[in-house]
C-alpha cells in the first residue's frame, strides 16, 4: 500500500505547528506527543498504521473551521476522523498531516417531533439518536453494527448503512440537512428539514465523500414511528445455496422486509457461542429476515416468507414470539464480527455489493477462493441488497498470512465486480479498495471524480491518499471552484 511521500519540512515543524494550533484553540486540545498519538494511529482497519503528526480535538464547529483555516493557510494535509470504526482505512492517519478528531463535538442540537428530525453535531452516536426519541415512539433507521460506538459525522462520510437497509436505505436517504466545513474554514448549509431541497444534490455529493471534500460539523436526520409490530424469522438451510435463492425468491414475490441477513456456517456457530442467539447449529446457512408495520400486514407476509423459505428447502423456521426474542435473534448477528474475532487470531472484513440473483455464484467463488488461498472465510452480509461483508481468517504473526489474506480480498472484490457489482457497500474505499477503483472506473471516470474534489479542496489537503489510484494535479484537470460564503456551484471547464 502506497501513501503520499511524507513531507519531511512539514514533520520538522511539528513543535512550530503545535505551538501555533494552541494559540488557537483550547488548553488541552493539542496532542502532539507520541503516547498520546497512539490512540490515532489506525482506525477499524488496523493491519495499517501510522501515527499523525499532530491530533487536534476540537469542541465546537469554530474550533474546526480555525484548524482548517490555517491548515489551508499553511499547506498542511488534514485527516478527518469520527470514532475510527472505518473497516476501509479512511481515518488512517498521516505522518505530516494533523487528525482532526470530531469525538467532542457530541451535542444533540433539536428534537422537533413534529417535523420528525433530529439535528445533532457529527460526534453524536448512531444508537443515541434513537434512545433520544425512542420514548416519544420514533427512531432513527440506518443501523450499523458498530452503532453504540460509531458516529452519525462518520456515518455520513462513508454512507453506512445496517441491518434495516434494505427498506428504510443508507444513510445518504436518511438526511435532510447537512453543515460543512470547507478547506478554509468557511461553513456552508446544505438542505434543512424540508424533504426535499432544491438545486444541486450537493448532500449526496458529501455522503459517502470519505472527508475527502470538506469536515461534516452539523447533521439533520430524519426520524421514523416506530413501527406497531415486528416479527423476524429465522430460517435454516442445508445449502448455502438454497439460502441465497430464497433471498431472491422473498424479493421477487413482491415483499421487501425491514432487514434480510444471511451467515454461513462458521458464523453461526460463532455468533451463537457469543450470545446464545437460539441459532440452529446444523444448518449450513441462516437467513434472518424482518418485517414490521401493522400487525395484520406484518402476519400475512411472515407467513408468505415462510412459503417461499420452505419452497427454498429451509430446514428449519421460526418466528419471533416477542421483543425480547426479535432482538435475540439480531443480537447474534451484530455480534457476529467480535464473535469471529473470539475463534481467530486476526480477520479482515470485506465489503463487496453484488445483484442479489448473483448470491449462489459468488458464495460459491468465495468457497474456492478460500482453497486456493488456504485461509478460512466466514460470511456474514446485507443479503437483501447484496452486500457482502466477507470474513478472511488469518494469523498476522505467521509470515504471509496477512498478504494473502489481502489478496484473497481482492479477489472476492474483482469477483463481486465481473458479476455487475461494486467495490463498496458501505464501508467506503478508503485505502483498502483504492487501488482497486479502476476495476470498476476507467481513466475518464476517475479524472471526472477527481474534479469534483478539486472544486471543494484545489490543494489536495483533505485525506489524501485515500480514494483514488492516481493523483493528479487540479490544474491537469480544468479548475474548479467553491465560492466563500455561498453554496458551491461547480462549473466544469470543457475542454
Amino acid at each position: 500500500m502506497l501513501m503520499p511521500i511524507p513531507d519531511a519540512a512539514v514533520i520538522s515543524r511539528r513543535a512550530e505547528i503545535a505551538a501555533a494550533l494552541r494559540g488557537r484553540l483550547p488548553c488541552g486540545t493539542v496532542i502532539d506527543r507520541a503516547a498520546g498519538l497512539s490512540a490515532f494511529e489506525s482506525d477499524g482497519l488496523t493491519a495499517y498504521r501510522q501515527q499523525p503528526l499532530i491530533a487536534v480535538l476540537p469542541a465546537d464547529r469554530d474550533e474546526v473551521s480555525a484548524v482548517l483555516a490555517y491548515c489551508a493557510a499553511e499547506g498542511i494535509k488534514i485527516v478527518p476522523r469520527g470514532a475510527g470504526t472505518s473497516l476501509s482505512g479512511g481515518a488512517l492517519p498521516l505522518a505530516d498531516g494533523i487528525t482532526l478528531g470530531l469525538s467532542r463535538l457530541n451535542r444533540i442540537l433539536d428534537i422537533d417531533l413534529a417535523n420528525r428530525t433530529v439535528t445533532v453535531e457529527p460526534g453524536v452516536t448512531n444508537l443515541a439518536i434513537s434512545a433520544a426519541v425512542r420514548e416519544h415512539g420514533f427512531y432513527y433507521a440506518p443501523d450499523p453494527s458498530s452503532q453504540i460506538a460509531c458516529t452519525i459525522g462518520g456515518n455520513v462520510a462513508e454512507n453506512a448503512g445496517g441491518v434495516h437497509c434494505l427498506k428504510y436505505g443508507l444513510t445518504t436517504n436518511n438526511i435532510l440537512g447537512l453543515e460543512v466545513a470547507l478547506l478554509g474554514g468557511e461553513r456552508i448549509r446544505l438542505g434543512g428539514k424540508a424533504l426535499d431541497a432544491p438545486g444541486l444534490d450537493l448532500m449526496g455529493v458529501i455522503a459517502g465523500s470519505e472527508g475527502l471534500l470538506g469536515v461534516v460539523t452539523e447533521v439533520t436526520v430524519r426520524i421514523l414511528r416506530t413501527p406497531e409490530t415486528a416479527r423476524a424469522l429465522l430460517a435454516g438451510f442445508a445449502r448455502v445455496e438454497d439460502a441465497a435463492r430464497c433471498v431472491a425468491d422473498v424479493i421477487a414475490a413482491g415483499i421487501i422486509p425491514a432487514g434480510m441477513e444471511m451467515m454461513d456456517r462458521p458464523a453461526i456457530h460463532a455468533a451463537e457461542a457469543y450470545v446464545g442467539a437460539g441459532y440452529p447449529l446444523d444448518a449450513e446457512a441462516l437467513l434472518i429476515i424482518e418485517v414490521d408495520g401493522p400487525a395484520a400486514e406484518v402476519a400475512a407476509a411472515a407467513l408468505r416468507i415462510e412459503d417461499v423459505a420452505r419452497t427454498c428447502g429451509a430446514t428449519s423456521l421460526r418466528t419471533s414470539r416477542n421483543e425480547a426474542e426479535r432482538l435475540a435473534f439480531w443480537a447474534g448477528r451484530k455480534a457476529a464480527f467480535p464473535a469471529v474475532g473470539r475463534i481467530t487470531p486476526d480477520y479482515y472484513c470485506m465489503d463487496g455489493t453484488i445483484p442479489r440473483g448473483r448470491l449462489p455464484e459468488v458464495l460459491a467463488g468465495i468457497r474456492e477462493l478460500s482453497e486456493r488461498f488456504g485461509l478460512g472465510v466466514a460470511n456474514v452480509f446485507h443479503a437483501g441488497d447484496g452486500n457482502l461483508h466477507p470474513l478472511i481468517l488469518y494469523d498476522a504473526n505467521a509470515p504471509g498470512e496477512l498478504e494473502r489474506a489481502e489478496e484473497f480480498g481482492s479477489e472476492i472484490l474483482r469477483l463481486c465486480v465481473r458479476v455487475g457489482g461494486v467495490l463498496t457497500g458501505e464501508h467506503g474505499v478508503g485505502v483498502e479498495k483504492r487501488d482497486l477503483m479502476d476495476e470498476v472506473f476507467g481513466p475518464d471516470d476517475l479524472a471526472h471524480q477527481q474534479r469534483l474534489k478539486c472544486a471543494f479542496d484545489a490543494g489536495g489537503l483533505l485525506n489524501p491518499g485515500k480514494v483514488f489510484p492516481t493523483l493528479h494535479r487540479c490544474a491537469e484537470l480544468g479548475r474548479l471552484h467553491v465560492h466563500a460564503g455561498k453554496l458551491p456551484h461547480p462549473d466544469i471547464e470543457r475542454f
